[in-house]
């Protein structure tokens, strides 16, 4: 299941060997926006990005969200690892920053759709974040197994000007659970209004 996805793409949750994946993660990283003083001196702005889920009933109404101030869905179906204030600040150090984590096994059974979306808390610029990126994978927080889908915001001229995008949506057909990778900015500035643009656009 080792597929680099493009944009727009539709995947089953199918493994090579025949299994159904059961669990994945989203994985976030970012680094803090470097700006050169009067004197040639470097000083390094925090980042604040946020990374959420929200899940949608068969009436594509949003039933729980989960982030920075919410860490885990009713049941422990879904869970974030915790809000990240800064970025890393002393350069890439290849670790995610924040993870969310996706048991479909244990899902409610009236969730019908897993929103992924990205919102930047202090309305910085995507284009200006460093190595600002997106893996979702199949395995946990500490062992990345296969990821299937990857966005590289900091390199992509079409997140420029934009402070909030919809990851992707995983998406349940016929009790099969398969995703969407979608990759799209969106003109939101809150969290609540990237809610309501899923629910229009992209369920």
């Amino acid at each position: 299941m080792a597929i680099n996805l493009q944009k727009g793409q539709r995947i089953n949750l199918t493994k090579e060997n025949g299994t159904t994946l059961t669990q994945a993660c989203v994985g976030i990283n970012w680094g803090a926006i470097e700006k050169k003083g009067f004197f040639g001196g470097v000083t390094r702005e925090a980042v604040d990005l946020d990374g959420s889920c929200i899940l949608y009933d068969s009436n594509k109404n949003a039933t729980e969200v989960i982030y920075f101030g919410n860490l885990k869905s009713k049941n422990g179906s879904v869970r974030h690892s915790g809000d990240d204030l800064t970025g890393d600040v002393n350069g890439d150090d290849g670790l995610d920053n924040e993870v969310i984590t996706v048991d479909f096994s244990n899902l409610e059974p009236n969730v019908e759709h897993v929103a992924l979306v990205l919102n930047s808390y202090k309305g910085q610029d995507f284009g200006t974040i460093p190595f600002a990126s997106i893996r979702i994978y199949e395995g946990t927080p500490t062992n990345v197994r296969e990821v299937f889908a990857k966005y590289d915001i900091a390199n992509d001229a079409s997140f420029r000007g934009h402070v909030a995008m919809v990851m992707g949506v995983f998406y349940k057909r016929n009790g099969e659970w398969k995703f969407n990778a979608i990759g799209d900015p969106t003109a939101d500035r809150k969290l609540q209004e990237t809610i309501e643009t899923v629910k229009q656009k992209y369920l």
